[in-house]
């Protein structure tokens, strides 16, 4: 009982931002806004379900069972997030990078740096 006290709350916040990433797909009116919605909501939503899932194991290894399958969730769960954490940020740039190459501009565009560098060096910046 005490363990769903702690864990749903996670869990709720999981979907809740989770829900905001999928509500910012439809309402942003151009790639990069709606990347950046998604991208920060789905970072945070499943970082939240992951934290609810590593105190979950915790807790079942250290004070239920002490089955080795929760510590090893534990570290399984560990290394999602950190793999989690480095390629949903790169993997958003190189998706604005992308677009921003193949000439898609952002709707209120009044100043755009990567252009101005770009021009400045003489071609596509690398």
């Amino acid at each position: 009982m005490l363990l769903g006290l702690i864990v749903i709350p996670f869990l709720i916040v999981s979907f809740a931002f989770n829900l905001l990433g999928v509500i910012s797909l439809y309402r942003f009116p151009d790639v990069y806004t709606r990347l950046h919605g998604a991208t920060k909501c789905t970072t945070f939503g499943t970082l939240f379900s992951v934290l609810a899932l590593m105190f979950y194991s915790f807790v079942r290894y250290v004070f239920g069972s002490g089955e080795a399958r929760f510590m090893v969730l534990f570290i399984h769960v560990i290394i999602a997030a950190a793999v989690l954490l480095i390629t949903n940020p790169t993997g958003a740039q190189v998706l604005a990078r992308a677009a921003h190459r193949s000439g898609t501009l952002p709707e209120p565009a009044l100043v755009d740096a990567l252009e101005e560098a770009e021009k400045a060096k003489g071609g596509a910046a690398a």
